[in-house]
């Protein structure tokens, strides 16, 4: 094991070192380890002597080396306890002489090895060994041959060794071995409420771990040993002799020192062993007696600093801890200590003396200690008075030194060095003079902490009492203001005795201390006794306290600064004025002693009562400086310029404040019902001393009052859970501001009073009744009284401001107030209704705008959003108030806004209709099922009066319509007009029967006849509008339309309304209303008001009537709604209507006719299947009626090139009046009827051929009148239809006719058209004519178009079904084929002779021109002469006789004239020629039917007559001419005619046709293949040409020479 290799290690050194000079020792050191090999263990060395030997003898040679190994050897031996206890004696004797020795090393070992004696269980018991083992230790310590560190650690050793006797005593006696506090009671670099609070603590566990031990006076051995070396160290510290100890002298200050430590370590063997306490009492009091007095001049070392300084920390511990005991002598010791520091003492003794009683006044036990046992005794001196008193005379010395201020700042400093943590101290180099004022620094520290120990030590006290239940928390209102309990008595006396001395102290350090720690501990005192004096309930001090803390809040600026500010050069008058008025500087001492208000306000809320003025005061100062612009917080020193201070620690300064602020009043919330009226006094108070009659208030106290309002909306709202009792005082405050003279206070009032009752309305607590508003009882509102009286309680302020107050900001306040309530909570008010509603509509009584405007506002609100919570009861009411806003004169937007809030209502009255309406079904079920279930169910359902009566509601808003319906305002009368109708269109299918026939004949029909004897009687005078200033001296009127510019005119605009409604009320309901009973009546009713509003209206009424009966027929007939007799009853009205001369200008009877025209037409499509063949023929002759009164159109249409509005309207109609299936035999007077308008007298077309002649130079008058006559008397000489084209008619109306009537043609049944075929060939052809004396114009285009399609169609129709008269048919058909004949004659041959213009026509109109041609004779040969099946052979023979007069146009001419025709003349001539041909082919006509054949026959010999014309001519003209070429038109006509018949191919029937003989017919006939016979007829002419000089045309010739050859069978002999 270690240990043993250890001494034999040591053994070999000792061996090794004694080698040479003891031989004795190294001979016994080698046995030794002989012997130790032989051992196991420790015991065994103990029982062994040898090895204990072995290390004394090495010792007792006194060799330094030999000594050292030795002693260290021992120390082994008696730490592992291998020594025996009879060595005790020998080993003592040893370190005796060792401890004689002078090396410092063998010393120090020596105090080693007795430290490990006293340890180990070889400690000594006996007092021989105790004393011996002691007397070591103090010889080392005394000896002046000891080095330093040997008495240190000496005295170190003494020191353990005097501990381990006291701790063998305390378990000898069975003592707690609990131990008191170490010397230093406190620590100097905490602050003072740290130290109480921690000494407090740790007194309180230690009493709690120690009981109070009985009083014994036997003592045990070791007990004795303790007396024996208690008494003898009071004697040495005393100066005296020790009697038991082996030490003639010791120094008394060790002395003292030790005896502080046992004093201050076993208390309990002083409080329990009647013999320690004895000495206590006789000797220590003695000696502390004798060093404590300051009348005799004390010598020596009782002198020194230090050893008064043991003395008093002696004595402090002396009345620490024993002060109960020696209740005599601790008297005696405090009196003395307070009488020192009253003397003229050095400053080193009386700041060791002011330490002490530093010391007691921050133990909160020791100070409770020394109250209760001298204080509260009346036997006893008030020691804890006059220690208080001592130390404020302390502090007060400040007042009467000369460095007062330096002493300041150095007090300052020890304050910041503490806060910091470190110990403050003087530099070394520091002169006399600082030294002392330093020292008097100190002194004041020490006095002003433990005053404020002594507030720290009440306020540590009081929260005790609290704990334990002797007080009750300010949180709580207490019922009994007396302290009971004893520890609460105790409070109670220490402040009464104390709070006016510490006030004194604490007020004078804070008013002229700048220094931040010092400041912060002093108001830390502040609160916690502010604190305790409201928890103990003690109101003097509390307000004397909360006084003195309110004068350091706020700090103005002193007359110095003022002087400064005013003398400042670049200021203004103004603005120093302004600084030396509002300049508030807050430095770091106000903001701290603010946020120790905060503090005090906070915990002590609920005990201030009347003392919250003195806080309200300062809190409302604060307020006006964290709003004023020239308030500031001083961060730094005066000296610092204000331009280099940093403003970011102002700004968060005041917010901070702001904050608190804020909070304060947040809190009270949590404080009692009594206290919060205590603030709201003190709240009023503040308020009404700064109200006065003047209206003129100082800034100052419009800010006091400003605070006060905002701090009571901030409790309201923090109390709104329990707002019933503190809004009585509220309100009133508010009423009392907004009856002040000064307009800002009403402002602010007002402003105020908006957030109160918002937040009170809208929060949880507020009961209104709104779940059920139309389901109330009188006996449910009944029991809600104390809802009642709250609620108009809340809302009462308004009522009385708007109807006593008679300034018009008050009252505009009061109606905004009340719009935000209803925006924002209008479902939670109930009761407060009937009063609302009275108060909103005795606004509409006031002259002002404003006013009616924010009431109206209100009622707006109500309207869209509230009237499902109003109870029923005030529904009527509110229906009524809206109508009394329509009919207000002030603001006209206001009733018309009015008259959409009523629209709202009627939705709303509508949806309780339906509801209702389901209800009944299902009660009634109900009722069905149980009859007793029913009668216990009607008991308990609401009364029939709290029922919503919604039929009443409708008729309400009706009502109010209908008032305003007549209103003089157009805008309001037609806005109620509107909305009127409106409703009843669109919640119409809601209303029953009855509420029907009340609306009509109550309210719709009453208002047709009121507005109509209305506007009958209007004005006609012009009005002038507003004047808008003047110019030149003359007024500036408005303009106004001129269709609004009369009263009656703007009658006639609610006329259209009404017929507007009315027509909307007949378009959704009119099988509805056919069901009441009165309804014939009030139809005959309406009908003769419509036919008086068309006839004796104006354009816009007129307008308005037809356009409700044209809705009406639409709505209605689609639907098969109506029946015949009304249809007849409309068309009664327009007959009606187009037969009188209406009394209205041209343009309006124009707009009129234009109106009733497409009513007709609307009429007729939408009710035809109401239309018999009477009633067609009326409306035709309706038509022709209208169309007789605008056969002349105005110059003006005709200048413009327009048709006029009547005509347009025709002929928008004329297409709607196709008759329908079961009216198909109206098909032919139709269109008859309508042709007769293409022709007519003769006399009105000059006047409109003049103008386009005129206008297009073409040919004069006279011409265009001869040629037209002869085109009569050729072409329709004999029929009804004579006359010119749009006779009575501009030519544009025609253009417009002719495509209608062509198309009703083409849709009209073929059975009901061929009748009508000619007339409209012949009605065509007339138009087509046109081109001869207009070429330009457009009307023969439009009817050349037309005519294709019509011939086309006619050819080409299966007329199988129109055969059924064979007579009248064949007889139509010719006549057909006659009118096409001779419109293709006139059109086509009379065409070819026309004049030529002198203008030469553009090359799109000849394009043009050329193009409609092509398509006329395309039409012409393709379809009629191809496809025609039942044409007369004399008309075929006409047409294709037409068909070569047409292609004769270039031949006719002679060569000499021919090269001047034009191009398209000369291509329309060739293929007219061509078309022959086409119709002669047989090629062609292969897939045509068998009537094509029969216009070939009839064409063949016409066409080979043309050709040998034209080749003779092309001879003639060449043999004329000579060696002059030939024209090319003639070259061109003659190579088209060879090449066409040598193309062309006929078939035998054709042939037989040709003047050929007849042997060469038989031939031919029998040859199938070759079909030329033609050119057989021609062979004659083609000899001829074999000679010509052209080129071409003899090669033609060849060819066609070659195919006779072929025809024939010739061939070629070679």
């Amino acid at each position: 094991m270690a240990f043993m290799a250890a001494l034999e290690a040591d053994l070999r050194a000792l061996s090794a070192e004694a080698r040479r000079r003891h031989p004795a020792v190294k001979d016994a050191a080698e046995h030794a380890i002989l012997k130790l090999r032989s051992l196991s263990g420790p015991s065994e060395i103990a029982q062994n002597e040898d090895i204990l030997r072995m290390f004394l003898m090495a010792c007792s040679v006194k060799s330094v080396k030999l000594s050292v190994i030795g002693l260290s050897c021992l120390q082994k031996l008696i730490s592992h306890d291998a020594v025996a206890s009879s060595a005790l004696k020998e080993i003592l004797a040893t370190l005796k002489d060792h401890a004689e020795m002078t090396d410092e090393i063998v010393q120090l070992k020596t105090l080693q090895t007795m430290l490990i004696l006293f340890q180990s269980h070889l400690h000594p018991e006996s007092e021989e060994s105790m004393s011996q083992a002691l007397g070591i230790c103090l010889y080392l310590l005394e000896s002046s041959r000891s080095s330093d560190s040997v008495r240190n650690t000496a005295a170190a050793t003494f020191r353990q060794a005097v501990a381990l006797v006291f701790d063998n005593v305390i378990r000898a006696e069975s003592l707690p071995s609990g131990k008191a506090s170490s010397a230093r009671l406190s620590s100097r670099v905490t602050s003072v409420a740290d130290n109480v609070t921690h000494s407090f603590s740790r007194t309180l566990s230690l009493a709690s771990n120690s009981g109070e031990p009985t009083m014994r006076e036997n003592l045990s051995d070791v007990g004795k040993l303790g007396l024996r070396l208690l008494e003898d160290l009071t004697a040495l510290a005393a100066g005296g002799s020790a009697t038991w100890l082996r030490v003639h002298s010791l120094h008394r200050t060790f002395a003292l020192d030790i005896l502080e430590f046992v004093l201050s370590t076993y208390v309990a063997i002083f409080r329990a062993l009647l013999s320690y306490q004895q000495v206590l009492r006789h000797q220590i009091c003695s000696l502390l007696m004798t060093s404590l007095r300051t009348n005799v001049e004390l010598e020596g070392e009782a002198g020194e600093p230090s050893f008064r300084r043991l003395v008093l920390r002696l004595l402090s511990h002396v009345i620490r801890l024993y002060s109960s005991s020696l209740v005599t002598e601790s008297e005696v010791f405090l009196n003395m200590l307070v009488k020192v520091t009253r003397q003229d003492l050095p400053l080193w003794h009386q700041i060791l003396v002011l330490e002490i009683l530093r010391g007691f006044c921050v133990e909160a036990c020791t100070l409770r200690l020394l109250f209760q046992t001298f204080d509260m005794n009346p036997v006893n001196t008030n020691v804890v008075e006059n220690i208080v008193r001592a130390l404020a005379l302390v502090v007060a010395t400040i007042q009467a030194s000369d460095s007062s201020e330096e002493t300041l700042s150095a007090v300052a400093g020890m304050f910041s060095s503490k806060a910091k943590g470190i110990e403050w101290s003087m530099d070394n180099d520091a002169s006399n003079a600082a030294v002392l004022v330093a020292s008097e620094a100190h002194t004041i520290t020490l006095a002003l902490e433990g005053l404020l120990g002594v507030v720290f030590t009440i306020a540590t006290l009081t929260d005790e009492a609290l704990d334990v239940g002797e007080l009750e928390s300010p949180k709580y209102e207490s019922n009994s203001v007396e302290c009971s309990g004893h520890l609460a008595l105790l409070c109670m006396a220490m402040v009464n005795s104390t709070w006016l001395t510490i006030l004194d102290s604490l007020s004078l350090i804070l008013m002229r201390s700048q220094g931040e720690a010092i400041i912060l501990e002093i108001l830390k005192g502040y609160q916690a006794f502010t604190q305790a004096c409201g928890v103990l309930r003690a109101i003097e001090p509390l307000n004397s306290f909360l006084a003195s803390l309110c004068k350091f809040t706020i700090n103005n600026p002193n007359e110095g600064e003022k002087k400064s500010i005013l003398q400042s050069p670049g200021s203004k008058k103004s603005e120093t004025s302004m600084d030396q008025r509002d300049s508030i500087i807050l430095t770091p001492k106000n903001v701290q002693a603010l946020r120790t208000l905060f503090n005090v306000a906070h915990r002590l809320h609920n005990v201030l009562g009347p003392s919250w003025v003195l806080v309200l005061e300062t809190l409302s100062a604060l307020d006006r400086a964290i709003h004023s612009p020239h308030a500031s917080t001083q961060e730094v020193s005066a000296s610092v310029s204000r331009l280099s201070r940093d403003t970011s620690g102002q700004y968060s300064d005041f917010h901070i404040l702001s904050s608190l602020n804020s909070q304060l009043f947040e809190s009270s919330a949590l404080m009692n019902i009594a206290a919060v009226k205590s603030l709201l006094s003190a709240l009023h108070q503040l308020s009404s001393q700064h109200i006065s009659g003047s209206s003129q208030l100082s800034g100052q106290q419009i800010g006091s009052i400003s605070f006060s309002v905002e701090r009571m909306a901030s409790i309201l709202i923090n109390n709104l859970h329990r707002v019933e009792p503190i809004w009585d005082q509220i309100a009133a405050h508010h009423l009392e501001l907004a009856n002040c003279s000064n307009p800002q206070l009403r402002s602010m009032a007002l402003d105020s009073l908006d957030q109160s009752i918002c937040s009170v309305v809208g929060s949880e607590k507020f009961h209104g009744i709104s779940s059920a508003p139309h389901q109330f009882q009188e006996s449910q509102m009944v029991n809600e009284s104390k809802t009642v009286s709250f609620e108009y309680a809340v809302l009462s302020p308004l009522v009385i401001l708007y109807s006593s107050n008679k300034n018009v900001d008050v009252q505009m306040g009061a109606l905004k107030i009340l719009l935000h309530v209803l925006e924002r909570h209008g479902e939670k008010l109930s009761y407060s209704w009937p009063s609302i509603l009275h108060m909103l509509r005795v606004v509409t009584d006031a002259s002002e705008k404003d006013l009616i405007s924010l009431g109206f506002q209100s009622i707006r609100v109500i309207m869209n959003e509230g009237l499902a919570t109003i109870p029923v009861q005030c529904l009527d009411e509110c229906i009524l108030v809206t109508g009394a806003y329509g009919t207000q004169k002030t603001e006209i937007n206001i009733s018309l806004t009015a008259v959409g809030l009523l629209w709202t209502a009627t939705d709303f009255v509508v949806k309780g209709l339906i509801s209702k309406s389901v209800e009944q079904p299902n009660h009634m079920n109900e009722e069905a099922q149980s009859g007793a279930t029913v009668k216990e169910t009607n008991i308990k359902q609401v009364s029939p009066k709290q029922e919503v009566d919604y039929s009443k509601l409708f008729f309400s808003v009706f009502s109010v319509l209908q008032k305003l319906g007549s209103d003089d305002r157009p805008e309001v009368r037609n806005s109620a007009v509107r909305t009127l109708f409106q409703t009843l269109s669109t919640h119409g299918q809601k209303l029953s029967k009855s509420m029907w026939e009340d609306c009509l004949w109550l309210y719709v029909f009453p208002m047709l006849e009121h507005v109509s004897h209305l506007a009958s009687t209007s004005s006609r005078d012009e009005w002038q509008g507003k004047e808008l200033g003047t110019r030149a001296g003359k007024a500036v009127h408005m303009l106004i339309h001129h269709s609004r510019n009369t009263a009656q005119k703007q009658w006639d605009e609610t006329i259209v309304l009404v017929l507007g409604g009315i027509a909307r009320l007949l378009r959704s309901f009119f099988p509805f209303l056919q069901q009441l009973s009165k309804f014939s009546s009030g139809w005959a009713l309406l009908l003769d008001f419509i036919k008086n509003s068309i006839l004796n209206g104006s354009k816009e009424v007129a307008l308005a009537a037809i356009n409700c009966l044209q809705t009406f027929v639409g709505a209605n007939c689609p639907k098969g709604n109506l029946e015949s007799s009304y249809v007849k009853s409309v068309l009664d009205i327009y007959e009606l209507v187009l037969q009188t001369s209406p009394n209205f200008k041209n343009d309006s009877t124009d707009k009129v006719k234009q109106e009733v025209l497409r009513g007709l037409g609307d009429l007729y499509v939408q009710a035809q299947s109401l239309f018999n063949d009477e009633m067609y023929l009326r409306l035709m002759a309706i038509m022709h009626l209208m169309i007789k009164a605008t056969m002349t159109p105005t110059d003006y249409d005709s200048e413009l090139g327009s048709i006029p509005a009547v005509q347009r309207g025709i002929l928008e109609i004329i297409p709607m009046l196709r008759p329908m299936t079961m009216l198909s035999s109206m098909w032919t007077p139709l269109l008859l009827e309508l042709l007769c308008y293409l022709n007519g007298q003769e006399g009105p077309l000059q006047k409109n051929s003049k103008q386009i002649h005129d206008q297009n130079s073409v040919v004069p008058v006279d011409g265009a009148k001869r040629t037209l006559a002869e085109r009569s008397r050729l072409n329709g000489s004999g029929t009804k239809l004579d006359g010119a084209v749009g006779c009575g008619w501009g030519i544009l109306f025609v253009e417009k006719l002719v495509p209608i009537i062509v198309n009703l043609f083409l849709e009209a049944p073929p059975n009901e058209r061929f009748s009508a075929s000619p007339e409209v060939i012949q009605g065509l052809g007339r138009c087509m004519n046109t081109r001869r004396e207009n070429p330009r114009g457009t009307l023969w285009r439009i009817s050349a178009e037309c005519f294709n399609r019509v011939v086309t169609d006619e050819v080409r129709q299966d007329n199988a079904d129109c055969k059924s008269d064979v007579n009248s048919y064949r007889l139509s058909r010719a006549r057909f084929w006659k009118e096409v004949a001779d419109v293709y004659e006139t059109f086509l041959v009379g065409s070819c002779g026309r004049v030529l213009s002198s203008d030469v026509p553009s090359a799109d109109s000849i394009t043009a021109d050329e193009t409609l041609e092509m398509s006329v004779l395309t039409v012409f040969g393709d379809d009629i002469l191809k496809l025609q099946k039942d044409a007369p052979v004399e008309v075929l023979q006409r047409l294709v006789n037409c068909l070569d007069h047409c292609a004769s146009r270039t031949g006719s001419l002679p060569v000499q004239t021919v090269g001047f025709l034009p191009l398209h003349c000369s291509r329309f001539s060739l293929s007219c020629l061509q078309m022959m041909f086409s119709l002669c082919s047989c090629i062609a006509k292969a897939s045509l039917c068998a009537a094509a054949s029969e216009a070939s026959k009839v064409t063949i010999p016409i066409l080979m007559k043309r050709c040998e014309v034209i080749l003779g001519q092309f001879l003639a003209d060449e043999n004329d001419l000579g060696e002059h070429p030939l024209p090319s038109v003639r070259i061109e006509e003659t190579i088209c005619v060879l090449q066409e018949l040598a193309r062309l191919i006929i078939d035998i029937d054709t042939a037989n046709v040709l003047n050929i003989p007849a042997y060469l017919k038989e031939a031919l006939g029998k040859n199938k293949f070759h079909r030329r016979a033609h050119l057989l007829s021609l062979l004659p002419t083609f000899s001829e040409l074999v000679v010509s000089r052209e080129a071409r045309v003899r090669e033609l010739v060849q060819v066609l020479l070659r195919l006779i050859s072929s025809e024939l069978g010739l061939q070629r002999l070679t």
